[in-house]
């Protein structure tokens, strides 16, 4: 008899340690259980609830119809390159010339060809905790060493400069920065990144990897900055990493940005051409009409925001054993749950992590929320606030009444 042909697959050893996102399996199993009757509500998603704005669809249209249906250049058209150049020196202050800026498949691609470009095996990445998930597995992918340092809750869940100078090492090649951040929706302020700035101006071989996917999403006063922006010097070994998935409602048009030095850029572009090439041609057209076009829907939806964040802080705050900050961007809060760690579930289950409580409040309330360690610091919990308000007074109603059934 013949053996089973797939008894000889050996995944390689890169994907050792490396899975598909918690936060997807937690999506599935809340998907399971509405399919089983449930009502589930899910607050992990990390995608605005709004639609596309219309004039952007209506501009995939038209590219539709004007036969703008074929291959591009590798790493991005002229014109949505134009419409990037213009957007950063508009709204950040900052030049760039079309050698510089590389067009992606989400900001997600932009950091892995950035990251494959760049990292032999053992250099080291050193990335601000808590983190979205993928950055520390696309190090690992290209071969590198995450570092994770940890911002703690008192100093706003920011990166402290000490920390960060006693973790840089001669194989460190990156620091990787969010800000606003997934997946505490915290923020950096020119006062707050300038001791970091300083760490990297001492440390020249360290290059700065800016994520600002979020940038249009902070509330109150606060005003999102580009560390570029505030130090120039550091402006030839640094990328900044946007895209129009959350500011513009376009996750599923998998449209995102980098801006860099022009070598960076062209090592980038390598990885790029013998992966996907270039990002959807309809995509970039809808793009381009995005950055250029009327900006008011920005505004608006950050009210939205604002008013479901203060809504979910106020009712988190709220239940005994629970407290969380509220944070300067995205649409995430990141509450502690440390006071209900130790107690018992009514069935006589003991909550020991933070990973036990969001289990609790999904099989037994009906609310999915994301634990805070797989973002690498516990005891947390990760609520995404990017649904509508009726719903996040219901799930706000049914996690306080978890927390009080607890013993």
């Amino acid at each position: 008899m013949n053996a089973d042909p797939l008894s000889s697959f050996r995944p390689a050893r890169r994907l050792d340690g490396i899975g598909v996102s918690e936060i997807l399996a937690i999506g599935a199993r809340a998907a399971q259980l509405r399919r089983e009757g449930r009502p589930v509500i899910v607050l992990g998603a990390g995608e605005p609830d709004f639609d596309t704005p219309e004039n952007v669809k209506d501009a995939a249209v038209a590219a539709i119809r004007a036969g703008a249906t074929k291959y591009t250049a590798l790493d991005g058209t002229a014109e949505l390159k134009a419409a990037i150049i213009a957007k950063l020196e508009r709204e950040n202050g900052l030049r760039y010339e079309p050698a510089e800026i590389t067009v992606g498949a989400g900001a997600k691609q932009v950091i892995h060809n950035a990251l494959m470009a760049t990292l032999d095996e053992g250099d080291e990445v050193i990335i601000a905790a808590p983190y979205w998930t993928s950055y520390a597995d696309m190090v690992r992918i290209a071969g590198g060493v995450p570092v994770a340092v940890a911002g703690r809750e008192e100093n706003g869940f920011r990166l402290d400069a000490g920390d960060l100078e006693r973790a840089i090492t001669p194989r460190t090649r990156w620091l990787m920065l969010n800000s606003p951040s997934n997946p505490t929706g915290a923020a950096y302020s020119a006062a707050d990144y300038r001791p970091l700035l300083d760490v990297l101006l001492r440390h020249p071989q360290v290059w700065l990897m800016s994520d600002e996917i979020y940038e249009h999403l902070c509330y109150g006063n606060f005003v999102a900055v580009s560390p570029m922006r505030l130090e120039p010097a550091l402006r030839e070994r640094a990328l900044l990493v946007n895209g129009v998935s959350k500011s513009f409602a376009m996750t599923g048009w998998r449209i995102g940005y980098g801006a860099g030095p022009a070598p960076l850029i062209r090592a980038m572009a390598v990885v790029q051409s013998q992966s996907t090439s270039n990002p959807s041609s309809v995509s970039q057209a809808a793009a381009v009409e995005a950055l250029n076009g009327p900006q008011e829907v920005l505004a608006e939806r950050r009210a939205s925001f604002a008013r479901r964040r203060d809504l979910v802080v106020a009712a988190l705050n709220a239940i005994p054993g629970l407290h969380c900050r509220p944070p300067e961007g995205a649409f995430y809060t990141f509450a502690s749950c440390a006071g209900v760690i130790g107690r018992s579930t009514p069935a006589g289950t003991v909550l020991r992590t933070d990973a036990d409580f969001c289990r609790y409040l999904l099989e037994e309330h009906d609310v999915a929320v994301v634990p805070g360690s797989i973002f690498g610091l516990a005891p947390y919990f990760r609520i995404s606030y990017a649904t509508a308000e009726a719903e996040l007074r219901t799930a706000m109603a049914r996690i306080s009444a978890a927390v009080e059934a607890l013993r």
